[in-house]
C-alpha cells in the first residue's frame, strides 16, 4: 500500500504545484482539466467535471507531482462546491494492492464517519471512493489493477 497526500484549492492549483515543482524538480506526470474529463463520465460517474462553471473549464481538475517516493496530488475545487478551507485542504490517497482490500479498509475507515462517494469504478480506471473518517480525516481509497498498487498518478 502506498498513502500520498492530495490537495485542494480554490483555484489556484496551477500556481501551487508550479511552485512546488520550481522547489522539487521532476515534471508533472499527469495533468488533467476540468474541461478534458469526459462529459459522459462526468454526467454518469457524478465527478468533478460535472457542472463546472464554463470559465472554470481550464482549472486542474487532477495534478500529480513525484517527490521521492510520494506522489504529491491535487485539484482546484470549482465555485459550485463548497470553498476549501483548513481542515478540507488535504486528504490521504491510499493506493492498495486488490478490490477486497480496497472494500475492507472503504469500509473501516468509514465506520462512523461519512461516505462522500462510495467506492465504484471510475472513468480513469481506478477503483475508488472517498470518505470522512470519525476522526473528520479526510481518505480517498483507490485500487488500479493496470498499476497494481503503485502510487496513484
Amino acid at each position: 500500500m502506498v498513502i500520498n497526500p492530495y490537495l485542494n484549492f480554490n483555484g489556484n492549483t496551477e500556481e501551487v504545484f508550479n511552485f512546488y515543482k520550481s522547489i522539487f524538480g521532476g515534471d508533472f506526470p499527469f495533468v488533467m482539466r476540468f474541461n478534458e474529463i469526459p462529459q459522459d463520465a462526468a454526467d454518469s460517474e457524478g465527478c468533478a467535471g460535472d457542472g463546472v462553471p464554463e470559465n472554470e473549464g481550464n482549472g486542474i481538475a487532477h495534478i500529480a507531482l513525484p517527490i521521492g517516493n510520494t506522489m504529491l496530488m491535487g485539484t482546484d475545487v470549482p465555485s459550485n462546491m463548497p470553498p476549501i478551507t483548513a481542515g478540507t485542504n488535504v486528504s490521504l490517497c491510499i493506493s492498495v494492492d486488490s478490490r477486497a482490500d480496497a472494500d475492507r479498509i472503504f469500509a473501516a475507515l468509514s465506520e462512523g464517519g461519512t461516505v462522500q462517494m462510495p467506492m465504484q469504478d471510475m472513468f480513469w480506471g481506478d477503483y475508488y471512493g472517498m470518505l470522512v473518517d470519525k476522526f473528520q480525516i479526510q481518505w480517498m481509497v483507490s485500487y488500479n489493477e493496470a498499476q497494481d498498487g503503485k502510487a496513484a498518478q
